[in-house]
């Protein structure tokens, strides 16, 4: 049997017409439970103490620049035991 992938675009359409369709009791009603959802996922993200992508980006950065720096004083002390070793 094949899988076939839905088409994000018909996905979009249909949830366009059902909530079109809604009464509006029921689309305020919806609003308030996103609202209300939108909260409660941030409230939790807030006490995982997560980092936002940017920050993520600037430490990995970082994190490179330090890594690219340390290779350099091994070699650089590496270079310095071995002049050492020849004295």
């Amino acid at each position: 049997m094949v899988a076939r992938m839905l088409d994000p675009k018909l996905l979009d359409d249909i949830a366009r017409r059902l909530t079109g369709a809604m009464p509006p009791a029921a689309r305020e009603l919806q609003a308030d439970l996103e609202k209300n959802l939108r909260a409660a996922v941030q409230s939790v993200f807030a006490r995982l103490d997560l980092v936002t992508r940017e920050e993520f980006d600037v430490q990995t950065k970082v994190l490179a620049r330090s890594r690219a720096k340390l290779e350099q004083l091994e070699k650089q002390v590496a270079e310095l035991e071995a002049a050492l070793l020849k004295k």
